[in-house]
C-alpha cells in the first residue's frame, strides 16, 4: 500500500428485496478479489438474533454451526468467508444481536455508564462500533456484512451504527455496498427494477445511499437497464453490477473482476494496487467445471439432509477433494432415519464412498449404523466425522466384539456397554452454549498409521465440536477386532482418529476437517477419502470392461 492509503478502509454489505440472496458469499468473493491485490483483508458478520451466538441453533432453521480455532460457534457465512479469504478467523468476526446487548448490560450492571439512561443510541450503536474497530489492527480492509434484510426490526440498529461509522470515517474511508434482486417475469417478458428501487429508498430513509449495488438476477443486465437502476437509485453506473448464477459459488469473485467491481470498489476507497493474481483461482474454478477425471458419487447419510446447508462446509471440503484429484463430485443427501427399516445394499451401492458427518440427539443413528456396516463389509471407502467416528465405534462393538448392547450414554443413560461416554469436563454442565469441546485441539498421530501418512507429519491439530468421547475402557476390545485408533490427544486419553487397516479406506475423526478445507488447499483427510473413492470407481470400470472383454471372447 502507497502511503496515502494507510488507513483502515471499510467496506459495509447489506441485502434487500428478500433474504438468502447471497451476501456472504458476495463479501468473501470481493474479499478474495481485495487479498489478490495485495491488502490484508478481513471479513465480519453481524447477525440481527438475540442468541449470543448461533450454537444452540436448529440446523433445520440456521444450517450449520462453523466454529473457529479459538472455539467460537458462528455464522455458516464465515466459513465462506475463510474458503475465499484464506484466513483463520475468531470469535471477532461474528456478532449478534445478543452478544451487543449482553456486553452492554454487562457494562450497565458494573456502573461504566456512570448513571446515564443505557440506550440503542448511542450506548448500543457505540458497542456496535467498537466490534468494527477491534478488527482495524493489522487489516487494510474490513469488511461487514449485515445479516437480514433492509426493513427487518432486528436489523436497525446495526444500519445505524454503520450510517454513524461512515460519518466519523469519512466518505473515502467506508463505502456500502447493497445485494438486492433483479426479478424476471416471464409473463411480461422483462426485468423489473421497483424491487431494487424500493429497497435502495428504504435505506436512505434511515441515512444510507449505497455507492454499489449487486443485482442478483436469472437474467443478464442490459444497458438500459443498469441505466435505469443508476438513475433511481443514485449508483454510479460502474456501481451497477450483475450477479448471475454460476456453475461454481468460487467463480463469483472471476464475474466480479470481469465487471470491474474490485477496481471500482479501490476507486471509491483510494486504493492503489496491481491487478489481482487471479492465475491460481482461475485453474480451480476450471478444474471444478471441468474435471479430466469424471465424477465420483458420494452418498452423505445424515440427520438434517433436508437442508443441505446444515452440511455446508462438508459439502464444500468433498468438492476440494475433488479439485485435488481432478475429479467431480457428485453428492446425494439421504436421511439416516431411511436405513433404519430397509437394508442398505440396493440403496447405496451405486455410490463410491460413505460419508457419515456429525450431529446431535438419537434420531437416524440406527440407520447410520446399518449404513457403516454395509460400508465396512462391502469395502466401500467409508468417512466418519464427530458422530460419525462414534457410530462406527458403537457398530464395531456390537458387530464385531459381540457388545449387542452397547451404545452412546448421549442416547441411552443406562446402557450396558457404552463405547461412547461423557467427558469428564462436561459431567457438571447444566447450560447448553458454549459449553462442549470448541476450536482447535492438538492430537499426535501414530506412526505407520494411513492417517500419518495421509496428513504427511505426526503431529495435527484441528477442531472441534462434541461433548462425548469414545470410552477407553473398550479400546483393546476394539484393536483385537482389527480398529486402530491412530490419532489421540497429546496426553493420550483422548481418541482423536480411528481407522481399519485391512480395509481399502475406512477412517472416523472425532474432529471436524472440513473446517479447515479450503478450495485451493484441499483438506488432506477430504482428498484422500476423494482417491480412494475415484480409485474404487476406476476398479469398478475396470472389472466391467473385463467382463465385457470376456463376453465378446466367448
Amino acid at each position: 500500500m502507497t502511503d496515502s492509503t494507510r488507513n483502515t478502509k471499510y467496506i459495509f454489505v447489506t441485502g434487500g428485496v428478500v433474504s438468502s440472496l447471497g451476501k456472504g458469499i458476495a463479501s468473501a468473493s470481493l474479499g478474495r478479489l481485495l487479498k489478490n491485490r495485495g491488502f490484508r483483508v478481513t471479513i465480519q458478520k453481524f447477525d440481527p438474533y438475540i442468541n449470543v451466538d448461533p450454537g444452540t441453533l436448529s440446523p433445520f432453521q440456521h444450517g450449520e454451526v462453523f466454529v473457529t480455532d479459538d472455539g467460537a460457534e458462528t455464522d455458516l457465512d464465515l466459513g465462506h468467508y475463510e474458503r475465499f479469504i484464506d484466513e483463520s478467523l475468531s470469535q471477532a468476526n461474528n456478532i449478534t444481536t445478543g452478544r451487543i446487548y449482553q456486553t452492554v448490560i454487562t457494562k450497565e450492571r458494573r456502573g461504566d455508564y456512570l448513571g446515564s439512561t443505557v440506550q440503542v443510541i448511542p450506548h448500543v450503536t457505540d458497542e456496535i462500533k467498537n466490534a468494527i474497530r477491534r478488527l482495524s489492527h493489522d487489516h487494510d480492509v474490513v469488511i461487514t456484512e449485515i445479516g437480514g434484510t433492509v426493513g427487518d426490526i432486528e436489523s436497525l440498529p446495526f444500519l445505524e451504527a454503520i450510517r454513524q461509522f461512515r460519518q466519523e470515517e469519512g466518505s473515502r474511508n467506508a463505502i456500502f455496498v447493497h445485494l438486492t434482486l433483479v426479478p424476471y417475469i416471464a409473463a411480461a417478458g422483462e426485468l423489473k427494477t421497483k424491487p431494487t428501487q424500493h429497497s435502495v429508498r428504504e435505506l436512505m430513509e434511515i441515512g444510507i445511499q449505497p455507492q454499489v449495488l449487486i443485482c442478483r438476477s436469472e437474467h443478464a443486465l442490459d444497458e438500459d437497464i443498469r441505466r435505469k437502476i443508476a438513475l433511481f437509485t443514485n449508483v454510479d453506473l460502474p456501481g451497477v453490477v450483475e450477479a448471475l448464477d454460476v456453475d461454481s459459488i468460487y467463480q463469483v469473485p472471476l464475474e466480479y473482476h470481469r465487471q470491474g467491481l474490485d477496481a471500482y470498489v479501490m476507486e471509491l476507497l483510494r486504493l492503489e494496487a496491481p491487478e489481482p493474481e487471479l492465475e491460481e483461482w482461475t485453474r480451480m474454478v476450471n478444474t471444478i467445471r471441468s474435471p479430466s477425471g469424471g465424477p465420483v458419487k458420494i452418498a452423505v447419510v445424515g440427520k438434517y439432509t433436508e437442508l443441505v446447508d446444515s452440511y455446508k462446509s462438508v459439502q464444500e471440503a468433498l468438492i476440494h477433494g475433488g479439485i485435488a484429484n481432478d475429479v467431480g463430485v457428485e453428492i446425494d443427501w439421504l436421511s439416516s432415519e431411511g436405513f433404519e427399516s430397509e437394508g442398505c445394499g440396493e440403496r447405496l451401492d451405486e455410490y463410491d464412498g460413505l460419508l457419515i458427518p456429525g450431529g446431535f440427539g438419537q434420531r437416524g443413528v440406527e440407520g447410520m449404523l446399518s449404513a457403516i456396516r454395509w460400508a465396512r463389509e462391502s469395502g466401500r471407502p467409508f468417512f466418519g466425522i464427530c458422530l460419525g467416528l462414534q457410530c462406527a465405534v458403537i457398530e464395531a462393538a456390537r458387530n464385531l466384539v459381540g457388545l449387542g448392547e452397547s451404545h452412546s450414554i448421549e442416547f441411552e443413560n443406562e446402557v450396558q456397554d457404552p463405547v461412547i461416554c461423557l467427558m469428564d469436563s462436561q459431567r457438571q454442565v447444566t447450560d447448553k452454549g458454549g459449553t462442549m469441546r470448541l476450536g482447535a485441539y492438538p492430537a499426535k498421530l501414530a506412526e505407520g498409521s494411513r492417517v500419518a501418512g495421509i496428513y504427511g507429519t505426526l503431529e495435527i491439530s484441528e477442531r472441534h465440536r462434541h461433548r462425548y468421547e469414545v470410552n477407553n475402557r473398550y479400546i483393546e476390545q476394539l484393536e483385537a477386532q482389527g480398529m486402530r485408533f491412530s490419532g489421540r490427544s497429546p496426553d493420550g486419553k483422548l481418541v482423536e482418529i480411528i481407522e481399519v487397516p485391512d480395509h481399502p479406506w475406512f477412517i472416523g475423526c472425532q474432529f471436524h476437517p472440513e473446517l479447515k478445507s479450503r478450495p485451493t488447499r484441499p483438506h488432506p483427510l477430504f482428498a484422500s477419502f476423494i482417491a480412494a473413492a475415484a480409485a474404487r470407481k476406476g476398479r469398478e470400470r475396470s472389472t466391467e470392461g473385463a467382463e465385457q472383454a470376456a463376453g465378446v471372447d466367448a
